[in-house]
């Protein structure tokens, strides 16, 4: 509790300058006994003899606090306003009862904007500010909004310790619930806001939970460490009181010198207006308010009776000095251990705290908890998800080395059924094991649950305004949804300034997916060793080459030869043998006959012989080179690629939204055009990234190596290309203030060094499916050869046709042989009947004439 002044500018009105004669100033006055009444008057009387002689002076018009809150409005109405006070000073209560708060005077000179100045006041309620941010803090709903936005600074670990949560509470809650809930925080730092009563009843529940013992740290203000509190207080307990709080005389002096110090800056201004004259039909307010306040709030008094007056921004007094009280059963009352003068601690070194329990040693401050929620995000090979069995547990598989593979329960939205319902689900990989492991080296157990969104994470404006927020994993983390990221998370320094990570456990950088090129082996693929104008070249020379071993041996004089020893001679070599000959030496087939016979024609045949076997040679390498040892290009040769800088519609490329890769491009000032043309295409995730690469939707996908290598491995239509570039690792996300942080990182070393780290890799990273495949053999297929098969059906093809042109061509020409004979036995009948018969002497017809012929 702090006792000090509080400045709230509530109201305003003018005061205007007098003439010769000074004017009369009315200052008001709730204060929480009638003899302090004259005490105010003395301090007016006294400031007048220092300030304002000539233009102003003071008079004192006060009250006392009322029973109620309408009581206390309708008197401020009525006994303060209706003088038209320039401002208004309130102490606290003769007793701290929350119905007797100074708050109806606020609140009713707030409507007319005049000042309100608390004397020792018991409750923050003219601030806005939470004086300290502790680890744990419970308040009371009536001081809600004093702790409102105390959960926002734990997204901001440096301004030192964070509210890991806030407990609010009314006369109706169930303090023990309440407290089992703060029991399971891994915080032990207890900051308690509450009334007498209520203090008093929080400090038995927790004592009967054993919250009030070794370990524990209680730090209250004054309220909860008076009366009924202290009796229950908790050895240990640690308090605040304002030095001379109490002393209201005291307050009330250097209230009033504060306000004649401001009003005698104010009298120097122009346009001073009168303050507003009783409430009834009056809802003008005073317009010199704003002006008088920020006097009050610039005024400062050195010398005062409390010590060294000044206020901060919200109204606040500054440079209060507090005593640091420390409750110690065995004398029974509440010890000063120390001093607070608003900036620094001066202990005493004579007097050591006392803490929970009896312990002379300053806690931690909060308890280790061995119970950690993980999330993860599905990314292969380092977490996989599959579903659970209809009995709730997890398929048994093993890996290729046939070792059973770990799996654990994971929570999260399954993609696979409409809405997404958060089902369990099993989940294993790289970073399940390393998780297993940790968990064994370091003794703690997990929960496992998926991330929500689907996100790593990455900070985005919160409705369009300036302030951001983490999304994804690190929003959960920095939420307190997790206690660590176990997960293929980079480390980089946007996510660093926010949360720490530990040693990289698998080190990494960034490349580019492309969908592998496979050639298209065409029916002519047999003849692609050779260019068309070379094959021109060798059918022309088959046949130029005919032509001339026919001409040689045709008219050389050694062409013709005796075979036997009869006189038949051998035909010279006809031109269709020669080009029998030709085309066999070409095509290595054996020549039965129709070799040259001349010497010339033979030495032609020898020469055409050798240009055969090194035509057919250069063949037979260059179609291996072809057929066998062709590979597929890449289609880009990194990230420097001409294609990459100078992007168009034509080629499409991109990483996944709000990730660490989306982040990189962003920040590099020389990748500023390949961002924006990603911005537009990129995607949710990298298994649909990576989906789209294969269904030619997406020409290029840039993400994590040892990711996108492992696809290449397992999708052999797939290849990674370039070399490496941003280099960085993997690490495990946890909070700045987490306890666990330094044996992560001793425990990730130490697997490196033991080669458990290797193990993993080999294990899920490595196994290079469809490399093996590419480094087995080459052999040529039907596809490779389809072109020669299809040239033994054309020639089958081919002779078909020609027998039939053949047998066809063959009838023709025996139609035409037999009508030529006819024709011939026709033309001699007809000679002979014009010649006649002969006969013998007899008369008759002589057969056996030669000439006669019979027809029958």
């Amino acid at each position: 509790m702090r006792f000090f002044f509080l400045l709230s500018i509530l109201v305003f009105s003018s005061c205007a300058r007098g003439g010769c004669e000074p004017k009369i100033v009315n200052i008001g006055a709730v204060l929480s006994q009638k003899r302090f009444e004259q005490v105010f008057k003395d301090a007016v009387i006294q400031a007048n003899n220092l300030y304002g002689r000539d233009k102003f002076k003071m008079n004192a018009i006060s009250v006392t606090h009322k029973p109620n809150a309408i009581q206390m409005a309708l008197s401020v109405c009525e006994d303060l306003i209706s003088n038209q006070v320039y401002a208004i000073l309130v102490s606290h209560p003769p007793q701290s009862n929350d119905h007797l708060t100074p708050t109806p005077v606020s609140y009713t000179a707030g409507f007319y904007r005049i000042p309100v100045v608390g004397l020792t006041t018991r409750m923050s309620i003219y601030s806005d500010k939470v004086a300290f941010i502790t680890p744990f803090c419970l308040s009371s709903p009536t001081k809600n909004r004093n702790y409102e936005n105390l959960d926002q600074q734990s997204f901001d670990f440096r301004r030192g310790p964070k509210a890991e949560k806030v407990l609010l509470f009314s006369q109706d809650t169930n303090l023990t619930a309440l407290l089992m809930e703060a029991k399971d925080l891994e915080a032990r730092v207890i900051i308690l806001s509450a009334s007498e009563d209520e203090a008093a009843a929080v400090y038995k529940a927790a004592r009967q939970l054993n919250m009030t013992g070794s370990g524990y740290v209680w730090l209250v203000g004054e309220r909860e460490m008076t009366g009924k509190a202290l009796s229950e207080a908790p050895d240990g307990l640690l308090g605040l009181q304002l030095i001379n709080g109490k002393n209201e005389s005291a307050h009330i002096a250097d209230a009033v010198s504060v306000v004649a110090q401001s009003l005698q800056e104010l009298f120097e201004k122009e346009n001073i207006t009168e303050p507003p004259r009783g409430c009834v039909g009056n809802t003008n307010i005073w317009r010199t308010g704003p002006l008088f306040k920020r006097v009050l709030m610039s005024s400062k008094y050195p010398d005062g009776l409390t010590g060294r007056i000044e206020f901060n921004d919200d109204g606040d007094r500054r440079f209060a000095t507090y005593s640091i009280l420390n409750y110690q059963q065995k004398p029974g009352r509440m010890v000063q251990v120390g001093v607070f003068n608003g900036s620094q601690v001066v202990m005493n070194s004579q007097r050591k705290i006392i803490w929970p329990g009896g312990e002379t040693e300053k806690p931690r401050g909060y308890q280790m908890s061995t119970r950690l929620k993980i999330v993860t995000i599905h990314q292969e090979p380092f977490v996989y998800v599959k579903p659970t069995k209809s009995d709730g547990t997890c398929k048994e598989e093993y890996t290729v080395n046939g070792v059973l593979i770990k799996k654990v329960i994971c929570t999260g939205p399954n993609g696979t059924i409409p809405g997404q319902p958060i089902v369990p689900q099993c989940c294993y990989g790289f970073c399940i094991d390393l998780l297993i492991k940790l968990a064994m080296n370091m003794n703690f157990t997990y929960e496992v649950h998926l991330v929500a969104d689907g996100k790593f994470g990455t900070q985005e404006r919160v409705n369009n305004s300036n302030k951001k927020e983490w999304n994804g994993m690190m929003g959960e983390l920095l939420g307190g949804l997790a206690d660590m990221i176990v997960a293929p998370l980079t480390i980089n320094n946007e996510r660093a300034q926010y949360i720490e990570f530990s040693k990289p456990f698998k080190y990494q950088g960034l490349t580019i997916l492309v969908k592998k090129e496979i050639p298209r082996s065409t029916l002519d693929s047999f003849m692609q060793p050779f260019q068309s104008t070379l094959w021109l070249l060798v059918g022309l020379s088959v046949h130029v080459v005919a032509v001339m071993l026919y001409l040689l041996d045709r008219f050389s004089p050694f062409g013709r030869f005796k075979v036997n020893s009869e006189e038949e001679e051998e035909d010279a070599l006809t031109l269709s043998s020669a080009m029998w000959f030709s085309w066999g030496v070409l095509l290595n087939s054996g020549i039965g006959e129709g070799a040259p016979r001349s010497f010339s024609a033979r030495i032609l045949g020898m020469v055409w012989a050798g240009f055969a076997m090194i035509i057919v040679a250069s063949y037979t390498a260059n179609l291996a080179a072809f057929l066998v040892l062709d590979r597929p290009e890449e289609r880009i040769t990194g990230i420097n690629d001409p294609r990459l800088r100078n992007p168009s519609d034509k080629f499409i490329y991109a990483t996944v939204k709000q990730s660490s890769v989306d982040i990189y491009f962003r920040r590099q000032v020389e990748l500023s055009t390949m961002y924006r043309h990603m911005e537009k295409h990129n995607y949710e995730s990298a298994a649909e990234a990576i989906q789209a690469v294969r269904d030619n939707k997406l020409h290029a996908f840039i993400w994590d190596s040892a990711v996108l290598e492992f696809e290449a491995s397992q999708k052999c239509d797939l290849v990674t290309t370039g070399e490496l570039f941003f280099r960085s690792g993997f690490g495990i996300g946890m909070r700045k203030d987490s306890p666990w942080k330094q044996n992560v990182s001793l425990a990730i070393l130490s697997s490196h060094e033991n080669g458990f780290m290797e193990d993993l890799d080999k294990t899920w990273v490595r196994y290079q499916e469809c490399d093996s495949r590419s480094n087995a053999p080459a052999t040529l297929t039907f596809e490779n050869m389809a072109g020669v098969f299809m040239l033994v059906a054309g020639g089958i093809v081919a002779g078909i046709f020609l027998i039939f042109i053949e047998i066809a061509y063959k009838r023709h020409k025996d139609a035409r042989r037999k009508q030529m004979q006819l024709a011939f036995a026709a033309v001699n009948v007809w000679r002979k009947n014009l010649q006649p018969y002969p006969t013998d002497i007899t008369g008759q017809l002589n057969l056996s004439d030669p000439s006669v012929s019979t027809v029958v």
